[in-house]
């Protein structure tokens, strides 16, 4: 076959009299990005206000499907758009439950007192 010659040079001391400083640059392959699945799911149940909950947990399903086909910036795109959704459906869904509550409370009955008035009881 081929015979390869490798040459070997001897560099010696640094030149510089200064300290030598090296850079050490970490790649993360393995990055840990959570689907929102679960907290999609509960939101779908519970605080579906205008959809926001199904319209997350369709954004996490489709967060798995672009993780197994190995599209990690896609994966982080549904991700990140699922959380959004997930915090807005929450946020609006207590909303709606603290204000259906003070009606409950106080304007109810109120109403009840005066259909009751006006009917003679």
């Amino acid at each position: 076959m081929f015979k390869e010659e490798h040459e070997v040079s001897v560099l010696g001391a640094p030149q510089n009299p200064g300290p030598i400083m090296s850079t050490m640059v970490k790649v993360q392959t393995d990055t840990v990005v959570p689907d929102h699945i679960v907290w999609s799911l509960f939101n779908t149940v519970f605080f579906n206000t205008c959809c926001l909950g199904f319209m997350a947990f369709a954004y996490s399903v489709k967060f798995r499907d672009r993780k197994m086909v190995g599209d990690m910036i896609g994966a982080q795109s549904y991700a990140s758009t699922a959380k959004c959704l997930n915090i807005w459906a929450v946020v609006l869904g207590i909303v709606i439950t603290i204000r259906l509550t003070v009606l409950l409370v106080l304007v109810l009955p109120g109403v009840i007192y005066a259909v009751m008035q006006n009917r003679g009881f």
